[in-house]
């Protein structure tokens, strides 16, 4: 990292520590962040911060980007880093590099500012790593389109201003030639949210259903090529698993940090725990393995500044690092003992939060399939 990025970094670690973490437990309680937040956010230069300058961003590079997402991981605060990935490193990226000059001139500042809030709708009750399965269908009528059908596990689908709608286009072909991407507004007619989902962890991510019942959009809210959508999206996943692989090493660097902390002060058989071999071993192990995962985040980093990072690679970091994120919090929550059961210690938060790293933005099993795939070529 420049010297540029690293005090970037200590500015987006102050905004956490004064405008975040006082109140994060709370929002996790409330199981969403105030729309509010987003404003700030935006002010404080941290959304889309990749974007150019002709589209109302800072026109930093990649880097910064993930940045963002290490340091929110880091700090336990995956609720808010989250949603902030899916507007800023993939709703903002379908749209730069593939939206019409006018839909980037339309969204693209708002997105910068906070006021537009970005979700990207894909999975459906039946359809999720298998995105050929969308049932969602999109109807021509005249110049416009009939979106109909139901989405589910929406980030952002509470405060989301615009939704990236993935529907079938052509139901007379596979999906991967008939699927296309909408922009829909979040006021438009027929566009209803169901209720904010109940999750495990995540708490203070607002995660929904979205339905939409003969929501009329001209065809200019097409996003790319008409029934080329499928296309799109493998284009764009790259990026995205490569921005949860980055968060899930820094979220394993944070607990490995509040572990040592506390193995310091906590004593059993009249020592503190880090004088046990066990505790001393088990952190070497994790402190190992984050370290190789970093290694091989850090390269792929470096690939897709490059424009060289394949979908194969970007899966096999997104699958290491996300089964080693899982495994070190199950393995710093073991070293708190019952006092890493209880919600006062971050460490439990760490714990749950991890375990939908190995789901979203494609299955551990997925990933495997995909890499297997380029092995076997």
């Amino acid at each position: 990292m420049s010297e540029e990025a690293e005090l970037f970094r200590e500015n987006v670690r102050r905004f956490i520590a004064q405008e975040v973490q006082p109140h994060y437990e709370q929002w996790e309680r409330d199981e969403i962040v105030p729309r509010e937040i987003w404003h700030r956010l935006g002010e404080q230069g941290l959304l889309c911060v990749d974007i150019p300058e002709a589209y109302g961003g800072p026109g930093a590079d990649f880097l910064f980007s993930m940045v963002i997402v290490e340091e929110f991981s880091r700090a336990n605060c995956g609720g808010l880093g989250g949603p902030m990935a899916v507007h800023s490193d993939i709703v903002a990226h379908y749209l730069l590099n593939n939206g019409s000059e006018a839909q980037k001139q339309q969204y693209l500042p708002r997105m910068v500012s906070g006021e537009c809030v970005g979700a990207v709708a894909m999975t459906e009750p039946g359809a999720g790593s298998d995105l050929q399965g969308v049932r969602t269908t999109a109807r021509r009528d005249g110049d416009d389109y009939l979106i109909n059908g139901s989405k589910t596990f929406i980030t952002n689908g509470q405060h989301c201003d615009m939704v990236i709608v993935v529907a079938r286009t052509n139901t007379e072909v596979p999906g991967s030639r008939g699927t296309s991407l909408f922009l829909v507004d979040g006021d438009a007619p027929g566009f209803q949210r169901g209720r904010n989902l109940e999750k495990i962890g995540l708490h203070a991510s607002d995660t929904s259903e979205l339905f939409f019942e003969d929501v009329r959009v001209p065809g200019s809210a097409i996003l790319g090529e008409l029934d080329k959508g499928f296309a799109v999206l493998m284009e764009e996943l790259p990026r995205e698993r490569l921005a949860l692989a980055v968060g899930a090493v820094a979220a394993a660097e944070g607990v490995l940090a509040e572990t040592v902390d506390y193995v310091k002060e906590r004593k059993a058989f009249g020592a503190p725990l880090a004088q046990l071999q066990n505790t001393r071993f088990k952190l070497a192990e994790v402190a190992t393995s984050i370290r190789v995962n970093r290694a091989f985040v850090d390269e792929c980093m470096q690939l897709f500044t490059a424009g060289r990072l394949d979908p194969a690679t970007a899966s096999m970091a997104k699958v290491a690092s996300t089964e080693m994120q899982g495994q070190v919090a199950d393995a710093c929550l073991q070293l708190f003992g019952g006092y890493g059961y209880m919600r006062e210690y971050g460490v439990s938060r760490a714990y749950v939060d991890a375990r939908v790293q190995r789901i979203y933005g494609g299955t551990s099993e997925i990933m495997k399939e995909l890499i297997s795939r380029s092995v076997l070529a």
